[in-house]
């Protein structure tokens, strides 16, 4: 074998087996982490969950690929890797692997014994055809696509080795194969019609998809032969504690809180600001705070057309609102405000506070230096006849109520300089529609990704090209031949302080540039009933596992 073909890099089980830690715990203080366990476990009982978002039109995350999905799909499906409690990324499915000298050839080694819930064993075969999947067209991925874009081939070595073959090096690749968009489905269950796929994806998970009541819920029940990829000897028996869950579909903030104090159901997430506020005082609920990995949560400016073509105004738009006082005002503690293009969670983040530090003085100087010197009768800017107006559609299904809120308050602030601010509140459908025919001057996208590579995902020119799903992630519509090139090369090496610091370059560049506006991180909090104990383990990319759940009523 050439030397270039060697391993030079080794991941693999034996550090993790028998770890109770093996998936990341939940972020949050020592007052509100996991429900207490020192009860003795009770089995059975179906736990309620009531979710604010969307409800999916698919349950397989392969297709699309959202976090609603993602919530949901956590519990019948497994990925190949995922991160223990220290961050660090660890195999799951995969019992080890290795990638050759080049960075081109990337092997996976799954673990032995391993089925499906239809009966069918996890083979090198099942990598095969996930991934082939992934990249189908008319599977209409999104987030999975975009994941293992460089997977050029994959050739099965034996029953449980897969080789990957790579276009180009992803130091990314394992934190991509950690996240529910990419996880293992059965291959049997695949070659089923799409529609009948969505409809009850098979996996290997702690859960099963019992059935399917649009618009109502969810009906998941324990997967009787489970047997954690993992060792967990904390736990008194293998499978899940619960009967099931009932995965419940209520949008309205104020009904599905009302839903968890009465006890109809056991846990919501999408909690509005005040009310976590108010659990975490008198102790009632508990609270689970899981910040999610890749982005923080943020405005971009579409810079592929006026006025945000304009340096000058993307800097004065910024400097026109006051975020911190909105989050201060709206959000009882329960949000920071961030700097960076980077969730918290992740190390590699860069923060730039001056960057955007509140200032209409400068804002309405440099709308002047811009040209946006007169005003209409209504205190608006205006520019050769034309007024300065920009349009944000909001996804009601993303922003919680102090969200909408918060920009309402941006809108308020914008016009004192001049600038009329358009909010439109779309569903979730809508809302992708105004983004894919770039009907939009100001979005806020949530994107949760595992690793800083996220940051090629949102901000290569790569990325203004549409994904099969129809969506493309580069919604600031940034094509900078440098950019792209610190974000390729940062991907591309194996020197990790080099990453570093070639990440670091690209944040600051797209920061200077004032294409997007931080917030905080993507907010992800979960509150639940007193009965429900054992909550806080999540998977890589935050979302709540149930397998150690159990309801002690």
């Amino acid at each position: 074998m050439q030397r270039n073909q060697r391993a030079r890099r080794l991941l693999s089980s034996a550090a993790v087996l028998g770890l109770a830690s093996a998936v990341l715990a939940g972020c949050s203080s020592p007052s509100e982490t996991e429900s207490a366990t020192d009860a003795t476990p009770v089995v059975g009982g179906t736990l309620v969950y009531a979710s604010g978002d969307a409800e999916p039109s698919c349950l397989d995350p392969h297709v699309g690929g959202n976090y609603p999905q993602a919530l949901v799909s956590s519990q019948y499906l497994e990925s190949l890797f995922t991160k223990d409690a220290e961050g660090t990324i660890i195999p799951w499915l995969a019992e080890k692997t290795e990638v050759s000298e080049d960075g081109l050839t990337r092997t996976i080694t799954l673990r032995d014994g391993i089925t499906f819930t239809d009966g069918s064993k996890l083979t090198a075969e099942a990598v095969k055809a996930n991934i082939e999947h992934l990249q189908d067209p008319n599977t209409a991925s999104s987030t999975g696509y975009l994941a293992v874009g460089k997977v050029d081939q994959v050739k099965v070595i034996d029953e449980l080795t897969a080789e990957l073959k790579l276009s180009a090096p992803d130091n990314a690749l394992l934190e991509s194969l950690s996240m529910p968009w990419t996880a293992i489905e059965s291959p049997t269950a695949l070659k089923r019609d799409q529609a009948t796929n969505c409809a009850a994806p098979v996996g290997t998970g702690p859960f099963k998809v019992e059935s399917w009541d649009h618009q109502q819920a969810v009906n998941l029940v324990r997967n009787e032969d489970y047997v954690p990829p993992v060792a967990d000897d904390s736990r008194t028996q293998q499978t899940a504690y619960l009967d099931g869950i009932t995965w419940r579909f209520i949008p309205e903030a104020a009904t599905r809180y009302a839903a968890l104090t009465s006890g109809e159901v056991d846990v919501i997430d999408n909690a509005q600001p005040d009310t976590i506020a108010s659990a975490i005082t008198d102790g009632t609920l508990g609270h689970l705070d899981a910040p999610r990995p890749g982005a923080s949560n943020r405005i971009e400016l579409n810079s592929s057309k006026a006025p945000f073509n304009d340096i000058l105004v993307r800097e004065a738009f910024m400097r026109s609102l006051d975020v911190n006082a909105g989050i201060s005002s709206l959000y009882f503690d329960t949000a920071s405000r961030s700097y960076s293009l980077l969730s918290s969670v992740e190390p590699l983040g860069i923060s730039q506070e001056s960057t955007f530090t509140s200032d209409p003085e400068r804002a309405n100087t440099l709308l002047d230096e811009a040209g946006w010197t007169e005003r209409d009768e209504q205190g608006y800017r205006v520019k050769d006849g034309k007024r300065l107006s920009v349009t944000f559609p909001v996804s009601t299904n993303q922003s919680v109520p102090a969200e909408q809120s918060l920009f309402e308050q941006f809108q308020a602030s914008a016009k004192a300089v001049g600038f009329e601010v358009k909010i439109e509140l779309l569903d979730l459908s809508s809302w992708y529609g105004a983004l894919a025919s770039h009907e939009y001057n100001l979005v806020s996208a949530p994107y949760t990704k595992v690793g800083p590579s996220v940051l090629r995902i949102l901000y290569h020119s790569d990325s203004t090209v549409p994904a099969p799903s129809g969506y493309f992630a580069n919604n600031a519509q940034i094509k900078n031949d440098t950019l792209d090139q610190l974000l390729t090369d940062a991907e591309q090496t194996s020197d990790e302080a080099e990453r570093a610091d070639l990440y670091a370059q690209a944040q600051k560049l797209v920061l200077d540039g004032y294409y997007v506006l931080p917030l905080y991180d993507q907010q992800n909090h979960f509150l639940y009933g007193t009965q429900v104990q054992g909550m806080g383990a999540t998977t890589a990319v935050s979302s709540p596992l149930y397998t150690s759940v159990f309801l002690n009523k």
